[in-house]
């Protein structure tokens, strides 16, 4: 059930070096295109990353934040084609959460790596930099990237009594979570 996939599921900086299986792929390349898109336009695109070399110059993409990159198996780069939907940025991160709980299911860990208003360094953004690193088209943004990968990390789950309940209203707007 998907609620056993959201209580176990943690954000993984940590990966072995074992490559994924190239089926348990192929389920991730189908999670992906069945991610929902506001009236079903699919602005979104992915490019899987599992070339070393080119995962360590994504890992320098910004300044913090994604230098475990290196370390994983498989990259995900989610792009959007802004023209295309004003929801562009809603339908990227659906995918990438559709990426994440695929992930979970296969035993992989996963964490997101927020690229859209990001730095590289100071003059050059990180979309530019991967753009021109994955000779991306101006006509796509880069809305982040997924690492994928066997964790060699163990985070346990967050128990519902340590989950914010107070930030759900019922019926209207309350401070406390309570009418």
């Amino acid at each position: 059930m998907i609620i056993d996939l959201l209580r176990k599921r943690r954000s993984i900086r940590k990966y072995t070096d074992q490559s994924l299986k190239g089926e348990d792929v192929k389920i991730l390349e189908e999670a992906l295109l069945r991610s929902p898109s506001s009236r079903n336009l699919k602005p979104w695109r992915f490019i899987l990353v599992d070339d070393r070399k080119l995962l360590i110059q994504l890992a320098k993409s910004k300044r913090e934040g994604a230098g475990f990159l290196r370390d994983a198996a498989l990259g995900i780069v989610i792009l959007g084609e802004e023209a295309k939907s004003d929801t562009w940025i809603e339908d990227c991160s659906i995918a990438a959460i559709f990426a994440q709980l695929t992930a979970q299911s296969r035993g992989w860990g996963s964490c997101w790596i927020q690229i859209r208003n990001r730095m590289h360094d100071d003059a050059l953004t990180a979309e530019s930099y991967i753009r021109e690193l994955l000779l991306i088209p101006s006509s796509l943004r880069v809305e982040a990237i997924i690492s994928l990968g066997y964790p060699a990390e163990e985070k346990p789950g967050i128990a519902s009594k340590d989950l914010p309940h107070d930030r759900i209203g019922y019926n209207r707007f309350s401070s406390s979570g309570k009418d």
